[in-house]
């Protein structure tokens, strides 16, 4: 098998329907939907099911990546967040781009879902996807969506479960150390907004500036750093 799909859920039954239509319109086949969950109460496992996923352990996003990879029979695992949308035919520009291109581990450029005033195609083109191509040697990022190579991604050890902000970030950088990285440029994510709107475009922007340019001096933040992420988790999944 090529390709293990991998995604953390909580909660996710109004989501996760919706993404795994647009994961199952490619014309690509050969792969696994692996669903780690957290213990969801609504109906995200039987959604899940009724695709045909493989169920296991989740837990906070980190650890519930790492329980996917753990059952994953695909020589490539790409890691998805459970609410994202996917451009049209997703896995087949993909899937293609990873292996004309001979990457071990690669990013996706990433667009809201809904045009705002400050927060739209423009702002993050300006903000993340031209700074992602433009520091790819020096700073490589990755978030919400990263396809990697299997045996590479066991030699890094996975996502640090340790790290409550970014830890997908670090795992690229850790990863490009050591093989190729590359940016997909013909299948786009597109994310949502909920975290801007929720705790303001400002301070968020600024939390995860912060969060960068620590990563890129000093090394992943731990502690109490960033632990409103760890302690909003299950109180954020549950607001959606």
């Amino acid at each position: 098998m090529f390709l293990s799909i991998v995604i953390p859920t909580l909660n996710e039954e109004r989501n996760i329907e919706r993404l795994l239509k647009q994961i199952r319109s490619s014309s690509f086949s050969d792969y696994e939907i692996i669903i780690a969950d957290s213990n969801s109460t609504d109906n995200t496992v039987k959604v899940a099911r009724d695709f045909g996923c493989i169920i296991t352990e989740g837990g906070k996003p980190a650890r519930g990546r790492n329980n996917g990879a753990k059952v994953a029979k695909g020589s490539v695992i790409l890691f998805l967040d459970a609410d994202l949308k996917l451009s049209p035919k997703f896995l087949d520009y993909a899937v293609k781009e990873y292996t004309e291109r001979k990457v071990n581990i690669a990013s996706f450029n990433l667009y809201p879902m809904k045009n705002k005033v400050l927060l739209n195609k423009f702002t993050i083109d300006f903000f993340y996807n031209n700074p992602q191509i433009i520091l790819q040697r020096i700073f490589p990022m990755g978030a919400m969506g990263i396809m990697i190579d299997k045996k590479v991604y066991r030699k890094v050890k996975g996502f640090d479960e340790t790290i409550p902000l970014a830890e997908d970030v670090w795992l690229v950088q850790q990863a490009a150390k050591i093989s190729k990285f590359g940016i997909i440029k013909s299948a786009d994510i597109y994310m949502p907004t909920r975290r801007f709107d929720k705790d303001g475009y400002i301070k968020t922007s600024l939390k995860y500036l912060f969060c960068g340019i620590y990563m890129f001096f000093i090394g992943p933040p731990k502690e109490n750093l960033f632990r409103y992420e760890f302690d909003h988790y299950d109180k954020e999944k549950k607001d959606l």
